[in-house]
């Protein structure tokens, strides 16, 4: 994750309740001393996406109950099932390898070419962060506002420079 050694710490096992709280298996590395300040991270597309913990209460040595925040229903909770989560710069184990290798921040992508569809060329100009995350793309000569989720980017080519989105129809009209 943007060449600081990342670790994982836990993986977010089940949803617990219907305001986005998350049962969490922390593993042995997740650190006793834990910040709350400090954010945990997920990848998600090999993208590393920061999670700040609104609640954390831990249940016994090895569980947590977790609310991150703007994810506080299941619908956006779901997503999180199943996934590691990771800490940056944490201390790793002897001869253990940093897992999560290529990750990057969403901001980093900031200066790509970006292509939506297979008409549409232009560049990724800024990141909007929030609890509706967006790139502001602009393409011949337009500002268009793209949400930032995994489910609208096909590729993200770093060698190239390069990420592809592929959007609904109907959410951004590049015909006026």
């Amino acid at each position: 994750m943007s060449g600081n050694a990342s670790v994982a710490v836990a993986r977010v096992s089940k949803s617990f309740g219907s305001e986005g709280e998350l049962l969490v298996s922390l593993f042995d590395t997740f650190p006793d001393d834990f910040d709350l300040r400090e954010p945990l991270f997920v990848e998600i597309d090999r993208l590393a996406v920061p999670l700040f913990c609104d609640r954390f209460e831990r249940r016994g040595r090895n569980g947590a109950l977790v609310v991150f925040a703007d994810f506080y229903s299941e619908r956006r909770t779901a997503e999180l099932i199943g996934r590691e989560l990771f800490l940056c710069g944490g201390r790793l184990a002897d001869g253990e390898e940093p897992p999560g290798d290529g990750l990057v921040y969403l901001e980093d992508l900031v200066g790509l070419e970006a292509s939506v569809g297979d008409a549409y060329g232009g560049v990724i100009e800024e990141f909007i962060d929030g609890e509706n995350p967006l790139f502001l793309l602009r393409i011949d000569g337009r500002e268009i506002y793209v949400p930032a989720v995994d489910e609208f980017i096909v590729e993200t080519d770093l060698e190239n420079g390069v990420i592809r989105f592929d959007l609904p129809d109907g959410l951004i009209d590049l015909n006026d």
